[in-house]
């Protein structure tokens, strides 16, 4: 019987994975909602909905019209310092398109995979972060998505909350950055960067969290499951794995503590994650993060000789 899948955000690094993923799988009707134009490259397999989330009686009716079976909610505003910047607007998006998609579930056959963070975290545990750690977040993202969080967890509708840490990847047309992208592209224009040597994070391979949600879907798991690659580097030590893949200049990259940086938001100190349960339940694949970084090289590397 075919599913009708509904992936929220699907302009998106996940969302956009999601999309290409699943076209591959049998017995799937995508349907793929973003605000704007569709920016995958491939048009073709999938439904596109330009769409307002944030318009409850829309989303509502749309919703309504396609009738889903699965939904995997990717849309979120995660950048840190404007979530702190702006707090009512990391609400309305983190919080409330939440529970309007709730409101739309409750009572439904509906299966919900949820994005959430490491930032629910303070960063200040000695060991990795299990799934039933408490929250305490030092930030307003973190705050926000763990109300997001909450509300899943007292709604009664089937989901599954996959946390993750740090996703890289490349988007098609290559335009949006994330942590392995502003290093390579800065070195590449021979930039001085600073890069903190006191956050300690488990970076994800965008692809890797796509299969992570597939296996979630797969399994209809419910619950919470940690994602994210199996090495727990400094954000320097990471930088720095980045220039030596690429072959650039780790004379570019000064370690600096975070507080020199004067950011407007907190950021948790160590956030790595025991992936046992991830491994046990939904059979996550482990691999480190240079072995993906090389994945992504040759990615990148690929699309550049087009």
């Amino acid at each position: 019987m075919v599913k009708k899948l509904v992936i929220t955000g699907s302009n998106g690094l996940l969302g956009q994975k999601l999309v290409k993923l699943f076209k591959g799988k049998v017995n799937y009707e995508i349907f793929a909602l973003s605000r704007g134009e569709n920016r995958l490259s491939d048009k073709k397999g999938y439904h596109y909905i330009d769409i307002d989330l944030l318009d409850k009686k829309i989303l509502i009716e749309t919703l309504s019209q396609i009738s889903p079976d699965i939904i995997i909610h990717t849309a979120a505003m995660t950048n840190v310092d404007a979530c702190e910047l702006n707090p009512e607007d990391c609400d309305k998006m983190n919080i409330e398109v939440v529970a309007n998609l709730i409101d739309y579930c409750r009572d439904r056959d509906i299966y919900v995979v949820h994005l959430s963070t490491d930032f629910i975290f303070d960063g200040n545990k000695a060991g990795l972060y299990t799934e039933d750690d408490p929250a305490c977040p030092v930030n307003h993202y973190g705050l926000s998505k763990w109300k997001s969080e909450e509300l899943l967890r007292s709604s009664g509708i089937k989901h599954s909350i996959l946390r993750t840490i740090l996703v890289y990847g490349m988007v098609d047309r290559n335009d949006r950055s994330n942590i392995v992208l502003w290093v390579k592209n800065s070195l590449e224009l021979g930039k001085e960067i600073n890069v903190v040597t006191d956050q300690l994070r488990m970076p994800t391979y965008a692809e890797d969290l796509a299969e992570a949600c597939w296996l979630a879907v797969m399994n209809e798991a419910q619950g919470v499951f940690n994602v994210s690659c199996n090495s727990l580097m400094s954000i320097y030590d990471i930088a720095i794995a980045v220039a030596h893949e690429f072959g650039l200049d780790k004379n570019l990259i000064k370690p600096v503590e975070t507080n020199a940086l004067k950011l407007p938001a907190e950021r948790p100190v160590s956030t790595g994650f025991d992936l046992n349960k991830s491994v046990n339940e939904i059979n996550l694949p482990l691999y480190s993060f240079t072995e993906r970084l090389q994945v992504f090289k040759d990615q990148l590397d690929s699309y550049n000789s087009l």
